[in-house]
């Protein structure tokens, strides 16, 4: 069974047999315990029940689950953004003089939490183009990643990234927010998976919320998070689970809201189908634009059989023709957004990178014309031909 069919067996058998088939909105900032050797028993970890809204609630829980299935893992902690997913991962497990590395092409938010944000905190950064650059120090906790890089769709050697993560024992996380069940980064060595649910997950623009996701915990990270070793030996193979509600939910409180997560699960029913439908799309639009434009869509690489998903670029040469092909287009829609059902479209170096350097630009592949897209579930031959009338008007 293909993870498509799979995960779509799964995910709509997850409604109760009997009542209500649709997820319940548990809207309950708090929770009645009942007794005092309950309410114990549930902050010492002995009863799963619910504690509070900020370490979640039942329909959190619920949305948790779901997203764990994707990639066959142990668990899921729902956050209240994608970003919020990725920065539970980096406070959780790193502190002062400690460093990440990360490889490849990232989001713009990710590098300005790494560079600006983190660096405040004493935590490092160094970035690499490929794998087979990658130098580990002493003080490298962690390697970082994204599947396909946003948004010039490179693709880093996931092979040599388990290689590095395995011989030095280095946290090994991926942003998978573009590729759900086209690519398992577990199946790669990763140790944590981070989600913007945003996107193609929910699909619908509709609901904001990130998740981390994690498999039972490798003994070799044992010698660089003692603390890990501690929730380990506390939860198995929920131990990762511990470490962001403890360290984090608690303390920063970036939780999802009840609401949110209800229509995360709403959008997860029709994930599966949804995925493919767009693959096809993006992969027709692809083909047609690159006989009169540079396009930048990663679609023959091994560590993905399916395919990368519905984003790609195109590069226009310069900033008037881009916003002159966005502000012509009869389909897109110009948003900062991506994995939507429908088409969008958004000038990279005046909106989400305008903020950084050129070098930085020039590191990221952020050219002058460069305008991203997120094919949506509209016909392919009608998005092909908006585009080049577009591009010729």
């Amino acid at each position: 069974m293909n993870p498509f069919e799979r995960y779509q067996t799964f995910i709509v058998q997850q409604s109760s047999k009997e009542g209500p088939i649709s997820p319940p909105i548990v809207g309950s900032a708090s929770f009645a315990y009942g007794d005092p050797q309950t309410a114990e028993d549930i902050f010492a970890g002995k009863v799963a029940k619910p504690l509070y809204a900020r370490m979640g609630n039942p329909t959190v829980a619920r949305l948790e689950s779901a997203i764990a299935a994707i990639d066959e893992a142990d668990g899921a902690v729902a956050t209240a953004s994608g970003m919020g997913a990725i920065a539970a991962v980096l406070s959780a497990f790193l502190q002062s003089g400690d460093e990440v590395v990360c490889v490849g092409s990232l989001f713009g938010g990710t590098y300005a939490l790494l560079t600006q944000t983190l660096q405040r905190f004493g935590i490092k950064s160094r970035f690499y183009k490929k794998a087979d650059d990658v130098e580990i120090t002493k003080n490298t906790k962690m390697l970082f990643c994204e599947s396909v890089g946003n948004p010039t769709t490179t693709i880093v050697d996931f092979a040599k990234m388990q290689e590095i993560a395995k011989n030095y024992g280095v946290l090994f996380v991926v942003d998978n927010t573009l590729t759900p069940l086209l690519f398992n980064p577990f199946d790669w060595g990763a140790d944590i998976v981070v989600y913007s649910t945003t996107k193609i997950l929910s699909g619908h623009s509709q609901s904001l919320g990130g998740a981390v996701v994690f498999k039972e915990p490798r003994e070799a990270l044992f010698d660089k998070f003692s603390f890990l070793k501690q929730f380990y030996d506390k939860l198995g193979a929920k131990a990762i689970m511990g470490v962001i509600k403890k360290r984090v939910m608690r303390d920063f409180g970036m939780s999802m809201s009840a609401y949110n997560a209800y229509l995360t699960l709403l959008g997860l029913e029709t994930l599966a189908l949804r995925i493919q439908r767009v693959i096809h799309n993006a992969q027709y639009v692809a083909q047609e634009l690159e006989k009169s434009i540079k396009v930048l869509y990663n679609q023959n690489s091994n560590f993905f059989p399916y395919g990368i998903g519905q984003m790609m670029s195109i590069d226009l040469e310069n900033k008037n023709r881009a916003f002159a092909f966005l502000q012509k287009s009869k389909f897109l829609y110009i948003t900062a957004n991506i994995g939507d059902a429908r088409t969008l479209g958004l000038h990279m170096q005046s909106t989400i990178y305008s903020d950084f350097s050129t070098e930085v630009q020039e590191y990221f592949g952020i050219t002058p014309g460069l305008v991203r897209l997120s094919i949506g579930l509209e016909n392919p031959q009608a998005i092909v031909q908006d585009f080049l009338q577009s591009l010729n008007s």
